[in-house]
């Protein structure tokens, strides 16, 4: 197959490139020299390009494929890279290790798709095109979020994941850990959170009508062992991808209920772990057990997952418990609080303050984008003014306006479209035009956006092909916007993107075609 040009299959799309003309020839000969602290970019392109190509690429101190370190790229920070490609050496250099990384990726593409899917292994010898290339991301956050809570995903598909996200320069796993339907993390100093709290009944959560039983005729269950967390954690590491875990608090906590009633604002009420879709008006209660459960669960959290950030959840969360309840009126009036629902900002605050005693920066949902402790770094969702009056008061903001970023929904009004989150389609162009930032925005507001990133909840995605075709290419669009900025380049993109279908095809990746009608004519300009 014929080596499309690289300008117009990148993805996301390089900072700058040029093409000189040529060719370099790889073959099982091809050997790898990784100067000092290159060596894990060296490992990484090992195992991702050797079984799947057919080429060993050993190290060797005279291989004519070099990665080097150096210092003086100190311009391109922590993710930028430099690469160079002749007709008789490759040359991958970056100030910093995650730069080699993200180089790798790069290399990959630069590969005809059939190296990616192992398919062709023994074709003895690949074609690189001669490139020169200088990247740099545009956000510092480009992530993605998979919601396990609400259906467990085994941790083979969770790898899986990191992998393609890494294909596409991705940096940030958010793992949505906890919530209503299910407790997924194992918490050594409160066991049923697992054996109660990960385990749900029969029911039907889904839409009603003749396929609403598709979703949920059965009971489900799932949790994953400290050892997977871990191991997924160093995976993604390895692949210069952070996981951030999310444990909901003080709403979204069904599942924590069900197996501690004690924690709740009744504590004498018994309650299963919930089976239904939406907002959940059980909480948590706001005495010294709950604080000292929220610190020991956070003590494990942290134990497992090394993430600078720390998400807490903090939305959706009706406060008429705390309204009705005789002990949280008491606390909010010890505390000097207006009302009850003020105790929301409050418990916000006292349990970040735990993570910052920690040294983590605690992350949460805002739905106003004023509502969080200045501590907080912010998920604006709801609307997208909301991100600017979260970096206008002073936070650090990830701006994920759901109307542009949450690929459960619909990609098309295709009827053929898997049942999806009510609502409007979020289109190929819907997620491509997303501007975290617009430059319209005061330069100081703009600079505490540190970026965006796509959710796929999963209250109507069963597995991980359900989940992959949910998010592909919406994911493509969204890594191109976040890694190369600008106003964006629609004609660009979608020229790159037909090229990039053969490599998410050779890696088996499910997703609607390009043409398909309803899908190209929501997508059209």
């Amino acid at each position: 197959m014929p080596v499309p040009r690289p300008e117009r299959s990148l993805l996301p799309r390089p900072t700058r490139i040029s093409w000189p003309g040529g060719r370099l020839t790889l073959d099982r000969d091809t050997a790898v020299r990784a100067l000092r602290g290159a060596e894990p970019a060296a490992e990484l392109l090992r195992t991702l390009v050797g079984p799947a190509a057919g080429l060993p690429l050993a190290p060797a101190p005279d291989g004519r494929i070099v990665l080097a370190l150096d210092e003086q790229l100190g311009g391109l920070g922590e993710e930028g890279y430099g690469l160079t490609v002749g007709p008789q050496a490759l040359l991958l250099r970056a100030a910093h290790p995650t730069g080699l990384l993200r180089g790798v990726q790069t290399v990959r593409q630069l590969l005809p798709p059939e190296a990616l899917s192992g398919g062709a292994a023994g074709a003895g010898s690949w074609e690189l095109p001669c490139v020169e290339i200088t990247d740099v991301p545009a956000l510092p956050w480009r992530g993605a979020l998979l919601d396990v809570a609400r259906r467990f995903q085994p941790v083979g598909s969770l790898l899986r994941y990191v992998d393609l996200m890494a294909l596409h320069k991705l940096n940030v796993l958010h793992l949505h850990l906890t919530d209503d339907q299910g407790w997924r993390m194992p918490v050594d100093a409160y066991p049923r959170l697992v054996s109660v709290g990960s385990r749900r009944a029969r029911s039907q959560l889904g839409p009603t009508g003749p396929e609403g039983a598709r979703f949920d005729a059965e009971p489900h269950e799932g949790a994953y062992t400290k050892a997977e967390l871990r191991r997924l954690v160093r995976y993604a590491a390895e692949r210069g991808i952070t996981v951030v875990p999310e444990i909901e608090l003080p709403g979204h906590v069904r599942a924590a209920l069900a197996a501690y009633p004690e924690l709740g604002n009744d504590p004498g009420r018994r309650l299963e772990v919930w089976t239904r879709w939406g907002v959940c008006d059980t909480i948590l209660g706001v005495h010294d057990e709950v604080f000292a459960f929220c610190r020991a669960v956070l003590e494990e959290v942290m134990d497992v997952f090394p993430s600078r950030y720390v998400h807490i959840g903090g939305e959706e969360c009706p406060t008429t418990e705390w309204e009705r309840s005789p002990a949280a009126r008491e606390r909010a009036a010890a505390e000097g609080l207006e009302s009850p629902a003020a105790l929301h900002g409050w418990f916000m605050g006292r349990v970040g303050s735990f993570l910052v005693e920690h040294g983590r920066i605690p992350v949460g949902w805002t739905e106003t984008g004023t509502e969080l402790p200045l501590e907080f770094t912010v998920m604006a969702w709801r609307d997208a003014a909301h991100a600017r009056a979260a970096a206008r008061r002073g936070h650090q903001v990830i701006a994920v306006h759901h109307r542009s970023t949450y690929l459960d929904y619909a990609r098309s009004a295709d009827p053929s479209e898997p049942i999806a989150q009510p609502g409007p389609p979020v289109t190929l162009r819907t997620v491509h035009d997303y501007e975290p930032a617009p430059g319209t925005w005061p330069e100081a507001e703009r600079a505490r956006v540190l970026g965006t990133q796509a959710q796929v909840w999963t209250e109507y995605a069963r597995g991980p092909e359900e989940i992959e075709y949910l998010a592909f290419p919406r994911l493509c669009a969204l890594a191109d916007r976040a890694w190369s900025g600008g106003t964006g380049d629609w004609p660009g993109f979608t020229e790159r993107l037909r090229h990039h279908t053969a490599r998410l095809d050779a890696l088996g990746v499910p997703h609607r075609p390009l043409d398909a009608g309803p899908l190209a004519a929501a997508s059209a300009p």
